[in-house]
C-alpha cells in the first residue's frame, strides 16, 4: 500500500482525509503484522495510528538521524529500511515459517556484511543495488 496522504491514517472523525475504521481495517487488517517503511520519523506514523485496531502490530521503520555522509543505499541500511532489513523483518513477523525462514534471514545478514565491506572498500553502493533496473 502506498500511503501518499498521511492523514488517511487518522480516523475519519479526527481529520477530513481520514479513513473510517472499516476502511482502514480492510487495508491494514485487524490481526496481521504490518511493516510500514516510512521516509521520515517512525514516531509520526505511530502517533497517527495509535487508536487503530492493529496498532500493536504496526512495525514502522523510518529514519534514525545519524548525521553521517555515506552512500544513498547505506542511508537506508543505517535506518533499517533497505531491502535486506525489510526481508528480515518480514521473516521475523511470520512465525508460521518456523526454521524455513532461517536460511533467507542469514542470506540477508550476509548481504548486509557484503554491503558494509563493499562501501568501505569502494565508497559506493553494491553494483546489484546501484545498477538495478525495474523489469516487467
Amino acid at each position: 500500500i502506498n500511503v501518499v496522504d498521511l492523514f488517511k491514517l487518522q480516523p475519519a472523525n479526527e481529520h477530513p482525509h481520514g479513513l473510517t475504521y472499516a476502511e482502514y481495517d480492510i487495508l491494514f487488517t485487524q490481526d496481521k503484522p504490518v511493516i510500514f517503511r516510512f521516509h521520515g520519523y517512525a514516531s509520526l506514523v505511530h502517533e497517527l495510528t495509535y487508536r487503530r485496531h492493529n496498532n500493536r502490530l504496526m512495525h514502522v521503520r523510518g529514519y534514525k538521524e545519524e548525521g553521517t555522509i555515506t552512500t544513498p543505499f547505506d542511508v537506508r541500511v543505517q535506518n533499517d529500511i533497505d531491502r535486506f532489513h525489510l526481508v528480515q523483518e518480514t521473516i521475523k513477523y511470520l512465525p508460521q515459517l518456523g526454521n524455513r525462514g532461517a536460511y533467507l534471514y542469514q542470506k540477508m545478514s550476509d548481504k548486509l556484511v557484503e554491503h558494509k565491506q563493499y562501501i568501505h572498500e569502494y565508497g559506493q553502493d553494491l553494483p546489484e543495488v546501484s545498477d538495478w533496473k525495474w523489469e516487467d
